[in-house]
């Protein structure tokens, strides 16, 4: 296949108009013509690479933590339709023995045309009970290294992220202990600046939907998300209009910079689907245009019901976030944060040829996953 006359996002995170060339399923640059070979007149479109999300619970009906591989592949469908070409799933608050069942569906999966499953977030249980957020409390725990690489080896090795509250007693050394195996993300925590510092020096690099479930900065009491930006952790960011307001937005893009902002949809199994009752992380959700609350505790935010694509979008259109720091927020940053970047994440040769071909206002016009149209 050849995709020709886009703009290409690559080349130091800009547009170029040039050619991408797929041939088995990656990029290649400079090769001849083939004969009776696809081409694609891409005339006036933003060609971007494929979306990596490494960050959601579900859509269109499934959770990820349903251990349900019928119900995986069709978010992994889902995904892909709306230009995600590579999903990190997170796990909720659980107990080992339902974490386990969702490790084998996951390590068992077989994608078709979908999304890619290039890893797993674990957002619990390892969190602080004071920030539950909509996490189930009842399965909250201690850190526990033996049980981590129980569940990293029944994965698979697909575990990508692992989310502590570094206060809680023994967390700091969880973080010291398994740094080197995972990467470590400050999330649901009550910490201060402090211990935010001496997490971020026993190995965490990471923060995990930055703002939320978190204390806030204050000019006596930083807090974490100063730690983070004097670390030079990488920061998740929802970006649905929901979550954060736009004006905080564009204040992490220009406080953090675009090389250390990733954005992520945390959608729940909404997503794709009409307003209505759902659940995450077995609790009652209510979704009401693009807000999902816990439905006995309306002022609690659960997850979001808007893809990362939009989410996207949503930066560049309505929040004044340049198009060139959005796409890279959802393509290379979170396939370099997993380690994933050889394949995904952007188009230089070598990569998959994941691109997703789109007009001056970001609708998708076609997404093509391994050089074969999906859409």
């Amino acid at each position: 296949m050849i995709i020709k006359n886009a703009k290409v996002f690559s080349d130091g995170c800009r547009f170029v108009e040039k050619d991408v060339i797929i041939r088995d399923g990656r990029i290649v640059f400079g090769a001849p013509a083939l004969e009776n070979e696809e081409i694609v007149d891409a005339e006036g479109a933003y060609a971007l690479p494929g979306l990596v999300d490494i960050h959601f619970h579900g859509a269109v009906g499934h959770d990820f933590c349903d251990a349900d591989e019928a119900g995986l592949q069709a978010i992994a469908d889902f995904e892909a339709s709306k230009g995600v070409l590579a999903i990190c799933p997170a796990t909720m608050t659980f107990s080992e023995e339902i974490l386990n069942g969702i490790m084998d569906v996951a390590a068992a999966h077989k994608n078709g045309k979908g999304a890619d499953l290039v890893g797993i977030h674990m957002e619990g249980p390892y969190i602080s009970p004071k920030k539950v957020g909509a996490q189930n409390p009842k399965y909250v725990m201690g850190t526990d290294a033996a049980m981590f690489r129980r569940l990293q080896a029944r994965s698979g090795g697909l575990i990508k992220l692992v989310d502590v509250a570094p206060e809680e007693p023994g967390n700091l050394d969880f973080i010291k202990e398994c740094r080197d195996e995972v990467r470590i993300s400050l999330a649901h925590t009550c910490t201060d600046y402090d211990t935010a510092k001496a997490a971020f020096a026993a190995g965490a690099s990471h923060m995990t939907h930055l703002y939320n479930a978190m204390p806030g900065i204050t000019h006596r009491e930083p807090g974490p998300i100063i730690a983070a930006l004097e670390e030079g952790a990488e920061v998740e960011l929802i970006t649905d209009n929901v979550h954060i307001h736009p004006a905080m937005v564009r204040f992490t893009f220009n406080t953090f910079g675009d090389d250390h902002v990733i954005l992520i949809a945390d959608s729940m199994m909404a997503c794709g689907l009409p307003d209505g009752q759902y659940s995450l992380g077995g609790q009652a959700v209510t979704v009401k245009g693009p807000r999902a609350t816990l439905t006995e505790q309306p002022g609690t935010i659960a997850g979001s019901a808007t893809s990362l694509y939009d989410c996207m979008r949503r930066a560049v259109l309505d929040m004044g976030v340049p198009l060139e720091s959005a796409v890279r927020a959802a393509t290379l940053n979170p396939a370099r944060s997993i380690g994933v970047d050889a394949d995904y994440g952007s188009l230089e040769a070598g990569r998959w040829g994941n691109v997703v071909l789109a007009d001056e206002n970001l609708n998708i016009r076609k997404v093509i996953r391994r050089g074969e149209i999906l859409k």
